[in-house]
């Protein structure tokens, strides 16, 4: 299957550019110049991935991202930013991004980026191997087919919020630091911080929490980390 990316940017030579290298990868692209364009074609069309400009006339980068996102529209983003700032940086993050760029970069940077992305969101063709759908509690997490549930009803999640909770899941009633949530999900050369972490685990409490100021679930055990664990009452029952 042909993977369709959309190109959301103001301005005309870097739209060009990245669709030029994007075709010549094989990736089919569409291109859009502002927020609102950008809405309508991701909501009209199933795209495989979206970049994402910041900075962008009238709804910007970061409104267009909340939008999606609170319409549980799951659709990776990368989001593309002028700013070296890690304010802006971690906001987009928070809202709901997947990665992030810095212009300028390289074409050679930007395709690793977007291929790392791609491949966390591949289902095998093949069935699960043994084992690797694991089940904690009312949590129900298909490793291998990027697949979770709560109680039986499938939850809507990004490719980090999901790669975060299948690292947990794995490890279960551990108390893991962030430095090691971050070096396994993100990689030991990604260049962020363990504040990214927290606004993954805020926004999976958000999907699994029946009150995600009170969390039963992901706990967190202060100057230490977070752990996952089963409510007493449901590990009775």
């Amino acid at each position: 299957m042909t993977t369709r990316i959309l190109v959301v940017d103001d301005e005309s030579t870097i739209r060009t550019l990245i669709e030029y290298n994007l075709s010549q990868e094989g990736f089919i692209v569409d291109t859009a110049e502002d927020g609102d364009e950008a809405l309508q074609k991701a909501e009209g069309q199933d795209y495989d991935l979206i970049l994402l400009d910041l900075m962008l006339p009238g709804r910007d980068g970061l409104a267009v991202t909340k939008t999606l996102r609170q319409e549980k529209n799951a659709t990776p983003i990368i989001m593309l930013t002028a700013k070296d700032s890690e304010t802006d940086k971690i906001v987009g993050l928070e809202l709901g991004a997947d990665d992030y760029v810095t212009k300028p970069f390289s074409v050679k940077e930007l395709l690793a980026r977007i291929h790392a992305v791609l491949r966390r969101m591949e289902v095998p063709t093949e069935a699960p191997a043994a084992g690797r759908v694991v089940t904690f509690g009312p949590l129900t997490v298909d490793i291998d087919g990027l697949q979770a549930s709560l109680r039986g009803v499938p939850l809507t999640l990004t490719p980090k919020e999901f790669d975060v909770l299948a690292y947990l899941v794995q490890r279960p009633n551990r108390v893991i630091s962030r430095e090691h949530i971050l070096d396994a999900v993100w990689g030991v050369d990604y260049p962020t911080e363990t504040r990214t972490v927290d606004m993954q685990i805020s926004h999976l409490r958000e999907k699994i929490e029946a009150n995600p100021k009170e969390p039963q679930y992901l706990q967190t055990i202060r100057g230490f980390g977070y752990k996952l664990t089963q409510p007493t009452s449901e590990v009775s029952e």
